[in-house]
């Protein structure tokens, strides 16, 4: 049977999942293999080196610089807390004697006698990564990280807006094609990630972002809806990392289009379950996608084995339409032909023969299609 490689979306139900958990530089792993851990455990953690502050002593007191030495109340290396004195000058027969205090909380770095200058090192910031999703380690990557196994529902969408956040799943409407209506968006959805239909406007995210919802997930918005939500044009920049307060997982595209079948039965079907959701996109190089994860750690035993990667697109898989006039629509694969055709661009190109769910048969240039893995 014929193959080929086409990038694509997963999704896929009861899947043995695999996160990496990796800190930015190394640091101390908390875990040990086997370990079970819930979405908020702190899996590993380092510190980065706090804030220098740089006080220019011998200016300030009006000393020589190799003078700054005897005038410091605090020897170098130790803790000191803001607001404390930390130097002070002899004064004038002892009296009127000039002070300084530090301006943070640290430990005093260094005190040069050559430029009269003070360090005071802030102290160091914590970095923590926490699990994610509900899992157990698999394995440790040594002062970095580590790898949790999940066994799950894996969804990806096309593109997304914010970071990682979990949350209790809801869905407020009963199809894929429905859109929802303002008035479903109450207070009692505060720290939830809601299931919106086909389409959300920027008046329902912002009704979800004062009501306290963690996530929105829904099949389709306006450009410009998502322009007004952000307050710029996003351009080609990878998302994931703005601070909005919400994460947006849109898995089908731009404008009203249908939520596809699978995705809002799978959705439906975990509704009510901790759900793990990431927003961050990359279309460019290095293709990162929008996720949703439903793990069922407290409920599978972990003696499955890890689903093979895919073959890539063959006959009977289903794609998704990635361009005008049939953007959005999900087919599937009728046949493969080896040949190059000739399209209406003059170019000659592999093309790949598919049927929409209406039964309306196309050829269409393979570029032109998205694989959706199960």
């Amino acid at each position: 049977m014929a193959h080929v490689y086409t990038p694509g979306l997963r999704v896929s139900e009861n899947i043995l999942l695999k996160k990496e958990r990796r800190l930015p530089l190394q640091g101390d792993v908390l875990v040990s293999p086997g370990d079970k851990v819930k979405f908020d455990a702190i899996v590993a953690q380092t510190f980065l080196p706090g804030n220098v502050e740089m006080i220019n002593v011998a200016g300030k007191l009006g000393v020589e610089p190799q003078e700054v030495p005897d005038c410091m109340l605090k020897p170098e290396g130790e803790k000191i807390s803001k607001g404390e004195i930390i130097a002070q000058s002899k004064g004038f027969l002892g009296l009127f004697k000039s002070e300084i205090n530090s301006p943070a909380d640290g430990v005093i770095e260094s005190i040069s006698k050559r430029t009269g200058q003070v360090i005071i090192r802030e102290p160091h910031i914590p970095v923590q990564i926490n699990a994610y999703i509900d899992g157990i380690i698999d394995e440790i990557i040594e002062k970095e990280g580590v790898v949790i196994k999940t066994y799950a529902t894996f969804i990806q969408g096309i593109f997304g807006i914010g970071g990682e956040t979990t949350g209790e799943l809801v869905l407020l409407v009963s199809s894929p094609d429905e859109e929802i209506s303002l008035n479903k968006i109450t207070p009692e959805l505060s720290g939830k990630i809601i299931v919106c239909g086909f389409f959300i406007t920027n008046e329902i995210i912002q009704a979800s972002l004062k009501t306290g919802v963690k996530g929105i997930i829904a099949g389709g918005i306006d450009d410009q809806d998502l322009r007004n939500f952000l307050g710029y044009d996003l351009g080609v920049a990878i998302t994931g990392s703005e601070e909005k307060g919400i994460t947006l997982i849109i898995t089908e595209g731009f404008g009203k289009i249908k939520m596809a079948d699978k995705t809002f039965q799978l959705l439906t079907k975990n509704q009510g379950k901790l759900t793990s959701i990431n927003g961050a996109t990359q279309i460019r190089a290095g293709v990162m996608r929008p996720e949703i994860i439903i793990p069922y750690i407290d409920k599978i035993p972990y003696n499955i084995e890890e689903k093979k990667e895919s073959l890539g697109m063959e006959i009977g898989s289903m794609i998704r339409i990635i361009r005008t006039p049939h953007f959005g629509e999900l087919a599937k694969v009728i046949s493969l032909p080896s040949e190059l055709q000739k399209i209406q661009s003059e170019a000659l190109v592999r093309v790949v023969e598919v049927e929409l769910e209406n039964k309306e048969r196309l050829i269409i240039p393979r570029a032109n299609v998205e694989l959706i893995e199960s």
